[in-house]
């Protein structure tokens, strides 16, 4: 082979290996402001930087190998874009309705739990960002603020995650707490009926020198006496798990509020069809950002779900969220709204309220970008016919 050759397939190599990807040449610099970020990736490293490993850890990890962690994100590049041309975009309208509420973008902060070890303020920082860009918030059962608190804060309405205990009389507490606090909505959580195997936060929890379990403790109740939504609860021989959670209990939980309920965490065709004949109002596809276990990316199991639930219920996904263009797939692709996590994390992490803020406004900003970029002046135009499968 002539050194000529040899230099060009180098070349070929180095231009297909993910070693130069677009994300990591040149070499990524954490933003100082939030202005300063170009994408949500870039206020990855600035969270890495401000969190203790545990902490960051925790964001960081997925379940075994983090495969479908990986998957989650990978997986939108499976899905390419086909634009149309020579359309007015003059004027786009990102607004959806969820439930009977409309939003100014489809999209969704989801819930995350102890958001207090990211950043001082937490779930107020994020409630605060939320009401400023009039996006929906989703409250996770671990909250580190009150739903009360939260409630007050955050773009009105809240709706509230569940996790259903092992125990029943804790779990009805939570639902009845939430739906006095005016959540109108309950997403209950189905992808974790027990636990999970975290190998890479137990990995950095490794390189934490504090004294961690002066906060978390390593008893049920001990972890969760900072969690205000168990406050005065007994919680001796319980878990936020229940294995024995079945369509049943969805049913009995319905008989004891009002709420409207969601189902977070359907990822097959066959579960979607149960939700449509137990009338449940919505549902979230998502795999726990790769937090559940290893299995596809939320993405490749969106159509299937949309059209086994029907036209009747509203489909949201989460998992892998990092562009405009892949929030612009998953609706071409039937969701009616998408949700984020890690991204907004990492800028409460960063920068509090303004680096949740700046999250959400660049995915907007590229949300916008692509859908004038393809000719879709609103939602509803974005229909199937605008992406096909690599």
């Amino acid at each position: 082979m002539s050194p000529e050759v040899a230099r060009r397939r180098f070349l070929e190599f180095l231009a297909a290996s993910p070693l130069l990807s677009a994300q990591d040449f040149p070499p990524a610099k954490a933003p100082t402001k939030p202005a300063d970020a170009l994408n949500v990736h870039d206020f990855e490293l600035a969270a890495q930087q401000a969190l203790p490993p545990a902490h960051y850890g925790y964001i960081r990890t997925g379940v075994d190998g983090d495969q479908t962690l990986r998957a989650n994100e990978t997986a939108y590049s499976h899905y390419q874009i086909r634009p149309r041309r020579l359309i007015d975009v003059s004027k786009t309208d990102l607004r959806v309705d969820l439930l009977g509420t409309t939003w100014n973008t489809p999209i969704v902060i989801a819930p995350c739990g102890s958001q207090r070890a990211f950043h001082p303020e937490g779930e107020l920082a994020v409630a605060r960002a939320s009401a400023s860009r009039k996006v929906l918030q989703i409250l996770s059962t671990v909250t580190t603020t009150s739903v009360e608190n939260v409630a007050a804060a955050a773009a009105k309405p809240l709706w509230y995650q569940l996790y259903p205990t092992s125990n029943w009389a804790i779990t009805e507490r939570l639902v009845k707490r939430a739906d006095a606090a005016g959540c109108p909505v309950l997403v209950i959580t189905v992808d974790l009926p027990a636990g999970r195997n975290t190998e890479t936060e137990a990995r950095y929890r490794a390189l934490d020198q504090r004294p961690c379990q002066s906060c978390h403790g390593t008893t049920m109740p001990d972890r969760y006496r900072r969690k205000p939504m168990f406050d005065g609860l007994d919680l001796r021989n319980t878990t936020i798990y229940n294995a024995s959670f079945t369509w049943e209990s969805v049913r009995r939980i319905r008989q004891i509020t009002g709420m409207k309920i969601v189902l977070k965490g359907i990822a097959t065709a066959e579960d979607a069809a149960i939700c449509r004949e137990q009338k449940i109002d919505g549902i979230i596809v998502s795999n726990h950002g790769g937090r559940a276990e290893e299995s596809r990316p939320s993405i490749d199991c969106l159509p299937e779900v949309v059209e086994a639930a029907g036209p009747g219920i509203p489909v949201l996904v989460d998992g892998g969220i990092r562009r405009g263009t892949d929030i612009f797939k998953a609706l071409a692709l039937g969701a009616r709204a998408v949700g984020i996590g890690r991204p907004y994390l990492w800028g409460l992490a960063a920068f509090g309220q303004a680096g949740v803020e700046e999250v959400l406004d660049i995915l907007k900003r590229e949300l916008d970008l692509i859908m004038r970029q393809c000719g879709t002046r609103s939602l509803s135009e974005i229909t199937r016919r605008f992406v096909v499968r690599a």
